[in-house]
C-alpha cells in the first residue's frame, strides 16, 4: 500500500480496476446477500439460490452486474485512491499504527461512499426487483437507466437515499478491512514465516474479510432495506437507519442483525482477497514497469 513511485492518478485507476475485476467474480453472492437481507424470514442461503434459479433462471444470478461495476468504478476507486495517498502521507515518519490506519480507512471509506451511493441505490433495486411480484418489479434495464428512471420519478436526492446509513457502513467496513489488511500483512510478515507475495496477500485479504464481515453487517442490513423501500401513501417505510435497525430486533430477533452473514462472509471474503491481490499485483506490475 502506498508505494511512493506510483501516482496518485494511477493508484486511483488501478484501485477501481481491481474492484471491478472483483465484482465480475462474486456479484452472484452480492444478489444472495441481499434478497437475505430483504426478507422477513427466516431463509436459507441454498433456499434463496434455488429459488432464483427456479423462477427466474441461472443468468438472474448476475442481475445487477452493470451496477455493481458502477459502484465500484466510483466508490472503490475513490476510496482506494484516497487510503492509498494518505497512507503514504502518514508512513514519511515510520509505520503508522493500527488506530491511525483505522482512521485513514473511515476517511477514505466516507468519501468514497458519498460518492458511490447512487449507484449503490441502483444495485439494491436490481438485485431485489425478482423478489417482487411481476406488477411492483422496477424492470430497470441497466444502471443508466436505473439512475434516469429514479432521478425522472423520485428527484435527483433519491439517488442519494440511504447515504448516511451507507457512509456508516462504509466507515465501520474501510476502517476493518483496510486497517485489518495492512495490519495482518505486517503481522504475519514479522512472524518470519511469509514474505512479500501473493499467499502473504491472501491470507491477509480473508484475516481482513473476517473482521469486516463481522463489524459491519448490522449497518449494511440497515442500509440495504432503506434504499430498497418504497413509500406508502406518502410515508416512507422507514425514518433511518436506527428505526430499521430497531424493528429489525423487536420483529425479527437481535440475530436477525447478521442475517446472511454467509454468503455475505463468502461475497465479502473473496472480493476483498481478489480486490487486494489485483491491486498489488497491478501496483507491482506498474512499479516494474513504469516506475
Amino acid at each position: 500500500m502506498g508505494e511512493k513511485t506510483v501516482p496518485n492518478g494511477i493508484k486511483f485507476l488501478i484501485g477501481g480496476t481491481s474492484g471491478m475485476a472483483a465484482t465480475c467474480f462474486v456479484q452472484p453472492l452480492d444478489l444472495i446477500k441481499n434478497r437475505m437481507q430483504l426478507s422477513k424470514t427466516k431463509t436459507s442461503t441454498m433456499a434463496v439460490i434455488g429459488s432464483i434459479v427456479k423462477n427466474e433462471g441461472f443468468f438472474a444470478m448476475y442481475s445487477g452486474l452493470s451496477a455493481g461495476l458502477m459502484r465500484q468504478a466510483t466508490y472503490t476507486t475513490t476510496r482506494l485512491g484516497i487510503y492509498t495517498w494518505l497512507f503514504e502521507l502518514a508512513s514519511k515518519d515510520g509505520q503508522p499504527n493500527f488506530l491511525t490506519k483505522a482512521g485513514l480507512g473511515m476517511a477514505a471509506g466516507c468519501v468514497g461512499a458519498f460518492v458511490g451511493t447512487p449507484a449503490e441505490v441502483a444495485l439494491i433495486r436490481m438485485t431485489a426487483d425478482g423478489r417482487l411480484p411481476l406488477a411492483e418489479r422496477r424492470n430497470y434495464k441497466n444502471v443508466f437507466h436505473a439512475l434516469i428512471r429514479i432521478t425522472r420519478e423520485e428527484g435527483v436526492f433519491a439517488l442519494w437515499r440511504g447515504a448516511i446509513p451507507t457512509m456508516g457502513r462504509a466507515m465501520v467496513v474501510n476502517a476493518a478491512q483496510l486497517a485489518s489488511y495492512s495490519q495482518a500483512k505486517q503481522a504475519l510478515l514479522d512472524t518470519g514465516y511469509f514474505e512479500e507475495n501473493i499467499t502473504l496477500h491472501f491470507v491477509s485479504s480473508m484475516i481482513s474479510g473476517l473482521v469486516t464481515t463481522a463489524a459491519s453487517m448490522p449497518v449494511d442490513i440497515a442500509k440495504t432495506r432503506i434504499q430498497n423501500m418504497k413509500t406508502i401513501d406518502g410515508k416512507p417505510e422507514f425514518k433511518g437507519a436506527i428505526d430499521v435497525l430497531g424493528k429489525v430486533v423487536r420483529n425479527e430477533g437481535v440475530f436477525a442483525l447478521w442475517k446472511g452473514f454467509f454468503p455475505y462472509y463468502a461475497r465479502l471474503g473473496p472480493h476483498t482477497v481478489l480486490t487486494f491481490i489485483f491491486l498489488e499485483q497491478m501496483t507491482s506490475a506498474y512499479k516494474s514497469r513504469y516506475a
